[in-house]
């Protein structure tokens, strides 16, 4: 008789604000030198982008180590075994349609307009990267989700390239489907409020500022819940295509539950002036990892044996690269 199939979700990650927040200023800082050196020149912002470009492959790769090794499930310690080659040929892409508009824009002369051509280069190349970014990300993914490892178990990633498309489309149709009638109702009420007498102009102006400052907390919601939904939507995507031989992952992230932690924890970035942002890392991480269950043939007891044997393969991934830490991908 076959052996039964189970599924429960037992995960702790163990990372404490604390150890990821070095990763997140790592990437306060990279970026802020990026912002300020674009300001001085469109070139030096350019070679900026480029140095950041060529560091961020290895800073992946250290972060999935580091995230894995902080990561367990019934008390076995997963793994990432990905190569720093994957991760430059699978991050670097991420950056060219970036490296293309800075570039165009270091072609520039300060203070003209864009000639036609270049103005039509930089649309072609901005729509260009709408085009292909489900499949950069669905690239991204693959080098992730196929080197995780639970015991003696290696993963490998189902999901098409079709399927982050039609993920893409859903999020867009999401999307509009909430700001069009936000939208409309601003736009209702501006019309509305334009047909004020002119002794009453003075006042119509304030209440037209008062109205668009009403608005904006509305757009932040409206942006809060696209991406919440996107993430959501994403990971059962992308952990529901993530399974080896004996071992498939299962993920049920609920949208609602994601939503009030992610406006929670905005709630507190901007209270704390982003010092509250590890703590949301490890919040949200937590909730994620909670909607995963693993579904094996194996007996647990078999699975944490063949764990046990590779435990000095995840201590080593805990001490990787750049010493490990998180950069949030």
């Amino acid at each position: 008789m076959a052996t039964p199939w189970w599924a429960v979700s037992l995960w702790v990650f163990m990372a404490t604000p604390k150890k990821m927040f070095k990763g997140y200023a790592l990437v306060a800082l990279l970026f802020g030198c990026y912002s300020a050196a674009g300001k001085f020149s469109p070139t030096a912002g350019f070679v900026a982008l480029l140095v950041i470009a060529g560091l961020w492959p290895a800073l992946l790769k250290s972060s999935l180590q580091f995230r894995l090794a902080n990561t367990s499930w019934r008390g076995l310690r997963l793994r990432f075994s990905g190569s720093l080659a994957g991760a430059y040929r699978a991050a670097l892409p991420l950056f060219v349609p970036a490296a293309l508009l800075v570039g165009v824009g270091v072609v520039q002369s300060p203070g003209q307009p864009p000639s036609f051509w270049l103005a039509m280069a930089m649309i072609v190349l901005g729509l260009g990267s709408l085009l292909v970014w489900p499949w950069l990300l669905w690239k991204l993914k693959k080098y992730q989700h196929s080197n995780y490892a639970l015991g003696a178990q290696q993963t490998h990633f189902s999901a098409s390239t079709w399927s982050f498309y039609k993920l893409s489309f859903k999020v867009m149709g999401v999307y509009f489907g909430l700001a069009v009638p936000v939208m409309v109702m601003g736009a209702i009420l501006m019309s509305v409020q334009g047909q004020a007498t002119d002794a009453a102009a003075a006042s119509n102006l304030g209440a037209k500022a008062l109205a668009a400052l009403g608005f904006l907390p509305l757009f932040m919601v409206l942006f809060f819940c696209v991406y919440a939904y996107a993430q959501a939507r994403a990971q059962d995507l992308i952990w529901n295509h993530t399974a080896s031989s004996q071992v498939q992952f299962h993920s049920r992230l609920s949208f609602g539950s994601l939503l009030w932690l992610t406006l929670k924890n905005w709630f507190f970035m901007v209270f704390t002036l982003g010092l509250y942002w590890p703590f949301a890392a490890v919040a949200t991480r937590r909730l994620r990892l909670q909607a995963v269950s693993v579904s094996t043939t194996l007996l647990p007891e078999q699975l944490r044996t063949a764990g046990l044997e590779n435990a000095g393969d995840a201590a080593g991934d805990a001490a990787g690269d750049f010493l490990g830490f998180d950069i949030g991908l």
